[in-house]
């Protein structure tokens, strides 16, 4: 059966200096729960980052929300789905839009140069160059870029720790980064430029704008993209993809893994049923309780 695409899924981030978040805050919440949008947006002194679903006609009038209110024009990365991807709204208030966790780094000075997707492929390939995936450790499982190097991160603030263990491996390289949109490789190339390095390049719009601008045709990029929605993960074609999520260790799990013993629905999978405590277990149960409830409560249907 053919899904016809109504909705779009909208990812977006702004560095910029914001002295109203809690009116902004107020703002946006009006307009988005006004025209039925899902998704998480966080407001930060230094920014600005979302993903948001909604229906296909509020684009532009969304594109206007933004830019008036943040008084420059955002640059939006926009791909087709059949309904929301999301199961409600939030917008936060935090200190960073995307979490390293180092005083000295809230200030971007500097950052590297943006490659374009269509560029990107002989600048990897090209001699002394090095390609970081900056994403955490569940994410690159799924697919990645061929001879890249991971960080294996749990979690982005583990970024600096990971840069110290291999720092002798950068030592006069060029250094290619790359994320699921951009913005990691914001603060990361930012990090390593203040570390001294000088040849830092980052994909322009990440996996994601990379996927839709060169379709992958190269055969550069394997397996699948993770997201932070509903669909877990994309393919090249940034369809939804094969794989579901595990809520309580965040990895992408595969049809396979949720047949083993070691699966329990929203409480653990074979990748962290060892690992979890039972108190961990427990909380995790009564998270999938409260999500099933939601469910049943018709918000998993939202773009029916």
């Amino acid at each position: 059966m053919h899904l016809i695409n109504k909705f779009v899924v909208i990812s977006f981030y702004e560095f910029i200096n914001l002295d109203n978040i809690e009116q902004l805050k107020i703002y946006f919440s009006d307009f988005l729960k006004k025209n039925n949008f899902k998704g998480t947006i966080i407001l930060a002194k230094e920014g600005i980052n979302g993903t948001v679903s909604c229906k296909n006609e509020k684009v532009n009038f969304f594109s206007n929300f933004l830019n008036k209110h943040l008084k420059r024009k955002i640059k939006l990365k926009i791909n087709k789905h059949h309904n929301h991807v999301f199961l409600r709204l939030k917008i936060k208030i935090k200190k960073e839009i995307i979490k390293l966790g180092l005083d000295d780094n809230s200030e971007r000075k500097k950052t590297g140069s943006y490659v374009d997707p269509k560029k990107w492929d002989n600048l990897i390939n090209s001699d002394n160059v090095i390609t970081i995936d900056t994403r955490n450790h569940y994410e690159s499982e799924i697919g990645t870029f061929k001879k890249c190097l991971e960080t294996n991160t749990s979690n982005f603030t583990e970024f600096p720790n990971w840069y110290e263990k291999n720092k002798k491996y950068l030592k006069n390289k060029k250094i290619a980064m790359f994320c699921t949109g951009g913005i990691r490789c914001e603060k990361a190339s930012s990090f390593l430029i203040n570390k001294g390095f000088e040849q830092i390049y980052q994909l322009d719009g990440g996996i994601i704008n990379y996927l839709e601008k060169t379709k992958n045709k190269n055969k550069e990029w394997t397996g699948e993209c993770f997201v932070f929605d509903e669909r877990v993960s994309v393919n090249e074609n940034l369809e939804k993809g094969e794989y579901d999520q595990c809520f309580a260790c965040r990895s992408a799990i595969t049809d396979q893994d949720k047949k083993s013993k070691k699966y329990k629905k929203g409480v653990y999978c074979p990748k962290c049923k060892d690992y979890t405590s039972l108190n961990q277990k427990k909380g995790f149960s009564e998270r999938n309780r409260q999500i099933e409830i939601a469910k049943k409560k018709g918000i998993k249907h939202l773009g029916s």
